[in-house]
């Protein structure tokens, strides 16, 4: 494997301590080294411009049957930008629902080498690896759905901390996975039978148990077993005036519970797309922010992390396992709407959605979440996410990153808006003139998602040894810049480096890559209980069996295992 040394290039790297000082950075093998570890390296002079380590994006929805479903569901969307093959370039095509191949060179083009799929179905684990395995370049991961799954409420219900983590270990194996989702707990299942768990104590149909109780015992379980990510929610009543109540209620279950991992987080809750869970009032009339009001929760507790969720204000597909809130968006808008039920398991909906800036209630969302980042006291736990497609589609990050950035890019939005002054009276962020550096955007993009997903042994960082995933970007951070030069050079990088093989020269794709699937192999005591359990619903309830429901070894042809021990 070739040698590179890339010099003379302004280094931002929060698991260092680089703030943008000039310093080389080395490749040998596939990892990062000291510069005195290369013989005949190939050099890249790198003055004058920006350095980082790969990007890492903890939330996006870009792999399993309801992206491919929204593919499906909106032909419109596959307009935007088709390109036939040209070059190692394969076809190619979609916005906020690209296809496999489109969505690997473009986070590639952003300088993002590892990106986790959010919400696996496990009945359609063998789905989800069939589309990230065609998805170049990038490292993946997925995280199956337990927050409305049959054996996890039964045994939660009857407090079985347990039994509930020798599931979520054999399901992690079966399906390959690598965290615990919760999405919607209780709400999902309460669904399909037309209901909905409007906050964490509504009872969930037939269950006899609570949102609270399930989030509470999720945590534990994961705790238990100690997982390398800690338990990533998406809490009830996403999406209502109000909701801000219940993001506050859902954060106060992890009060008192410590973080069991070996892999470096000091976190046993991930809240995800927080933009969507931080609104006030009681109708879409008053609406307005309660950012402050949940950043000063997150700023005082330590053990829990959060990503943005931010709007974009473009046409895009929503799409979740959070059932009920499909069905109220599309009463909301009036346009199509797809909904399944997945057996013993999940739910999910898919809405198309224009977040448009003639639109009071969009302006506010956009503003919500950059007050979120920009309100945050720790930058290594507060994360840089659209929820993609949800909020809009993820090659928006680095227009976020100019919003975050500069108070002129703010200002410039905040006079498009059609109602701007009603915008300005139900946000803070006029108030807030504070603009992130690179340093700080570094910490949000890179060091802190890689920390939080237990993965900072690997990514992240420039250090030696970790994996050699290294953006270059031709931006000078000490030279006067406008607001949108931002934008461009960041939604473009000049060359990117995944484990050490150069994937993108020049601005271009050099190379489809190596790409890897991660997954997380917990082991535990024997069960017989939990396996028995097992055995007998599939044999009861399922469609399929055990033999076609576990994912096998050619969905992944590139594995990269993460062992946990939690044998007692």
């Amino acid at each position: 494997m070739a040698e590179y040394l890339i010099k003379n290039g302004f280094v931002f790297d929060p698991v260092q301590g680089i703030k943008g000082d000039k310093t080389d950075v080395a490749i040998k093998d596939g990892k990062i080294v000291a510069t005195t570890a290369l013989s005949s390296p190939k050099v890249i002079d790198a003055a004058g411009k920006t350095v980082m380590a790969g990007g890492v994006d903890v939330h996006a929805h870009v792999a399993g049957p309801k992206v491919n479903a929204g593919r499906n569901f909106r032909p419109e969307d596959k307009l935007f930008g088709y390109k036939a093959q040209t070059g190692i370039e394969r076809m190619q095509g979609g916005f906020s629902v690209p296809t496999t191949i489109r969505t690997g060179y473009n986070y590639a083009r952003m300088g993002y080498t590892t990106v986790m799929e959010a919400a696996m179905p496990p009945l359609y684990a063998r789905h989800t690896h069939e589309e990230m395995r065609d998805t170049p370049i990038l490292d993946q991961g997925a995280y199956p759905v337990f927050g409305n799954n049959w054996f996890v409420l039964e045994y939660l219900k009857n407090h079985e901390i347990e039994n509930a983590a020798a599931y979520i270990a054999w399901l992690l194996r079966a399906t390959k996975g690598y965290a615990v989702k919760v999405v919607n707990p209780g709400g999902t299942e309460a669904w399909a039978w037309g209901l909905n768990c409007d906050n964490v104590h509504d009872p969930v149909p037939y269950f006899d148990i609570t949102p609270a109780q399930i989030i509470k015992g999720l945590i534990e379980a994961n705790e238990y077993l100690g997982l390398p990510h800690s338990m990533h929610m998406h809490a009830n009543n996403l999406g209502n005036p109000g909701n801000y109540t219940t993001t506050l209620d859902s954060f106060k279950l992890s009060e008192g519970i410590k973080p069991n991992s070996k892999f470096g987080r000091d976190q046993v809750m991930h809240h995800t797309h927080v933009q969507f869970h931080s609104y006030g009032g009681d109708s879409w009339a008053n609406v307005e922010s309660k950012a402050k009001d949940i950043m000063a929760y997150v700023n005082s507790h330590d053990n829990i992390t959060i990503d943005m969720g931010q709007v974009t204000l473009d046409e895009t597909t929503t799409m979740t396992a959070d059932g009920p809130f499909e069905h109220h968006l599309t009463e909301l808008n009036h346009l199509k709407w797809a909904n399944t039920d997945v057996e013993l398991e999940t739910g999910s909906g898919v809405v198309p959605y224009v977040y448009s800036p003639s639109i009071k209630v969009c302006a506010i969302q956009w503003a919500i979440g950059l007050e979120l980042a920009l309100l945050a006291n720790d930058p290594m736990r507060v994360f840089m996410t659209t929820d993609h497609p949800n909020a809009g589609p993820f090659i928006r990050y680095p227009r976020i990153m100019k919003w975050l950035m500069s108070t002129e890019a703010r200002e410039q939005q905040f006079d498009a808006f059609k109602h701007k002054d009603k915008v300005i009276d139900a946000t803070n962020l006029a108030g807030i003139d504070r603009e992130l550096d690179l340093y700080e955007i570094a910490q949000m993009t890179r060091a802190g998602p890689a920390k939080a997903l237990g993965l900072a042994h690997m990514y992240g960082g420039l250090a030696p040894g970790l994996e050699a995933d290294v953006a270059i970007y031709d931006f000078n951070p000490n030279e006067p810049y406008a607001p949108d030069d931002i934008e461009t050079a960041f939604g473009s990088a000049e060359h990117l480096f995944k484990t050490g093989v150069q994937v993108v020269r020049d601005h271009e794709i050099a190379s489809n890559g190596n790409k890897r699937t991660l997954w997380v192999n917990a082991k535990v005591n024997e069960n017989p209980q939990v396996m028995r359990d097992v055995k007998e619903k599939f044999l009861r309830y399922y469609t399929v069996t055990l033999n076609n429901y576990e994912v096998t070894g050619h969905y992944l042809p590139n594995p990269y295992v993460i062992e946990v021990d939690a044998t007692q």
